[in-house]
């Protein structure tokens, strides 16, 4: 296995009684990449994280953090990671400094250490000035951003963050955007979310599970080539016959919106845009709207699980 391979998942399965949850699911994340895991409530996406983090045993499978293997040395393979669990494990008695000491001793950083990695954690994560405050007095978002701090104060190889930024003010948000770009530098980051745009701004490729299944696997990059132009969307004052339009080079089909607007579907390599700017002005068709029409992550997303209900007409909830 490739030094680069920081989590390796093959074939993981779990069952809660005779129900399959996570079904053959196998993936790896490398040094200094964002992988974002996405997947409907229900769809074992939370199980598929406590699996790789070593809270929950898998049914069947291995995994491997840092060529470590989680079952057979679970205390050395968890010395590479970091954990957000959806509910941040806080104690709401306890002054922050003296929680993230108490988690800095559990990670069994040297006592003469501890002052300073505490500084620089409640820096990353902005709470240089909440040290003495109690946890149970924090608003939500400062809570967060308490959970992110003891999940990387022992700067762990991997950095497994579940819902990182809920209940998060759209500042903090970005800050916690920029935390994760810089923890990409030397650490691999697992993040699972239900906000896509997030996906699109921090990660590097995306799994999408459905009902327990591993069913897309690919780069950010190349979904956004994917989702490149799929129509032209176009408004013209004095517009023509939809003939006129249909006969325009790379034009596959035209769709009339409104008296106005068309929407013209074409093939991703032959974008008839400039044939639609030369005629407008040759013919005078008053163009004054022309714009690409993409797919969104969000439209992928739909389509790769719609139809989660069972066939018995109810859905099946798992964690």
């Amino acid at each position: 296995m490739s030094a680069d391979i920081l989590i390796d998942v093959q074939h993981l399965y779990r069952y809660y009684g005779g129900v399959c949850a996570v079904n053959d699911v196998s993936f790896s994340v490398r040094r200094g990449e964002v992988l974002g895991i996405l997947g409907p409530n229900g769809a074992g996406k939370t199980s598929t994280m406590q699996m790789i983090s070593g809270t929950l045993a898998p049914s069947a499978g291995g995994i491997t953090v840092g060529g470590i293997d989680i079952l057979e040395s679970p205390k050395a393979a968890k010395a590479n990671l970091g954990y957000l669990p959806e509910h941040p494990p806080l104690y709401r008695d306890m002054r922050v400094d003296e929680y993230l000491l108490y988690c800095a001793r559990l990670h069994r950083i040297h006592r003469h250490q501890c002052d300073a990695v505490l500084a620089k954690t409640k820096s990353r994560c902005a709470l240089g000035d909440a040290g003495q405050r109690l946890i149970g007095n924090l608003s939500k978002g400062y809570q967060q951003r308490v959970g992110i701090a003891q999940a990387i104060l022992h700067a762990p190889a991997v950095v497994i963050l579940d819902e990182p930024t809920i209940g998060l003010d759209p500042i903090q948000i970005r800050e916690i955007r920029d935390l994760i770009g810089e923890l990409r530098g030397d650490h691999s980051v697992i993040l699972s979310t239900h906000i896509l745009p997030e996906v699109q701004a921090v990660c590097d490729r995306v799994l999408i599970i459905h009902q327990g299944r591993l069913v897309l696997n690919d780069s950010v990059e190349r979904l956004t080539h994917q989702q490149s132009v799929t129509g032209l969307r176009i408004a013209l004052r004095q517009p023509p016959d939809v003939a006129q339009l249909q006969a325009i080079a790379g034009v596959e089909q035209v769709e009339r919106l409104d008296s106005n607007r068309f929407l013209l579907h074409h093939p991703p390599d032959r974008n008839p845009a400039d044939g639609v700017v030369d005629l407008a002005v040759e013919r005078r068709w008053g163009l004054f709207e022309l714009v690409p029409e993409t797919r969104s992550l969000e439209e992928t997303f739909v389509q790769l699980t719609a139809g989660e209900r069972l066939a018995g007409g109810e859905q099946e909830a798992f964690p």
